[in-house]
């Protein structure tokens, strides 16, 4: 990576400035996220592994991403009324941002330059869905879909980067978390 992923700055869901950094010495969980999509009920997971995990020193960060399909329209504001109502989501989230094409958040051009594969199903219904209906990522490396998620290190290394279609408590990912808090 060229610049520490800490010191990207970003903007939290309320509209204050805010950077990874804040978060510094947590293993973190990057997400984007969406809130009309068929993954969206993964919030609910998402806040459960939250919940299971924060007072070891775990954060789920979720970054709303309108590039896939059009799923999460919303503004801030909207978005943080759905996720808060439908789904009781208590850990951090941001303002919307790009997570693919040309105006791509600098957040996520150092996640996928740090990690550029993902560990993903080897049968993924969602990757045949796709790449049948031409909607799969021009690049292997680029973020396949909303729900990709991102593993990263207390101490600011990004170790693992998940398919959207692994969800939160799926062994593959919890696993990789509690490596990481036991390091």
């Amino acid at each position: 990576m060229t610049a520490s992923i800490y010191d990207i700055p970003v903007r939290k869901i309320d509209g204050k400035d805010a950077s990874l950094g804040d978060y510094s010495g947590s293993v973190l969980l990057v997400v984007n996220v969406a809130s009309k999509c068929g993954l969206t009920p993964q919030y609910e997971g998402l806040e459960q592994v939250y919940k299971a995990y924060r007072d070891k020193g775990f954060e789920v960060l979720g970054f709303p991403a309108n590039n896939f399909a059009g799923q999460e329209p919303g503004s801030d504001a909207e978005i943080q009324s759905f996720c808060t109502t439908n789904f009781s989501v208590d850990f951090p989230m941001f303002s919307k941002i790009s997570v693919a094409g040309e105006d791509r958040h600098p957040l996520y051009k150092e996640l996928i330059a740090a990690h550029p594969q993902r560990t993903a199903k080897p049968d993924s219904a969602l990757k045949k869905i796709l790449d049948e209906r031409g909607l799969s990522p021009k690049s292997e490396t680029d973020v396949m879909w909303n729900f990709e998620k991102f593993l990263i290190s207390r101490d600011g290394k990004v170790v693992g980067r998940f398919a959207p279609d692994i969800s939160p408590d799926d062994p593959a990912l919890t696993g990789a978390i509690e490596k990481e808090l036991a390091a």
